[in-house]
């Protein structure tokens, strides 16, 4: 599993230069509004967007590499007693994905999700916007 990490910028342009300054590496995805880096050390799926609501922290997630973490991500989700959205499969990101949405305890928004494919054309829309406040 690895942990994904979602913010809101300004200028897509100079954050790709930051972001892949401070990763060492270039962006894996990079479309018009959205850049995305597979790091491996440390290990995060990091994802930058522009365009799309206030600057700054957009929410966390952990990416399941298969099916079976998935499934045990979503057992975790169910007995954390918080609010949650249940799984789906949807289009979002530029993606393909299976994901279910949790709110933490500081009112944050974590994904949990497999991607299926990354080769979407358009950025599609999920439904973390419906996922209630406690």
């Amino acid at each position: 599993m690895k942990l994904h990490i979602s913010l809101k910028v300004e200028d897509l342009d100079q954050s790709i230069q930051f972001y892949s300054t401070l990763f060492d590496k270039s962006p894996d995805i990079v479309r018009k509004d959205y850049a995305k880096w597979d790091v491996e050390d440390p290990c995060v799926n990091f994802v930058i967007e522009s365009g799309r609501g206030e600057i700054g922290f957009d929410h966390l997630g952990i990416q399941a590499e298969n099916q079976q973490q998935l499934d045990k991500l979503m057992v975790r989700i169910n007995q954390s007693d918080r609010p949650q959205l249940e799984l789906e499969t949807t289009a979002c990101c530029y993606a393909v994905s299976d994901k279910a949405w949790v709110r933490g305890t500081a009112n944050e928004r974590w994904e949990a999700f497999l991607t299926h494919s990354h080769d979407n054309e358009e950025y599609g829309q999920d439904s973390a916007h419906l996922l209630p406040t406690e």
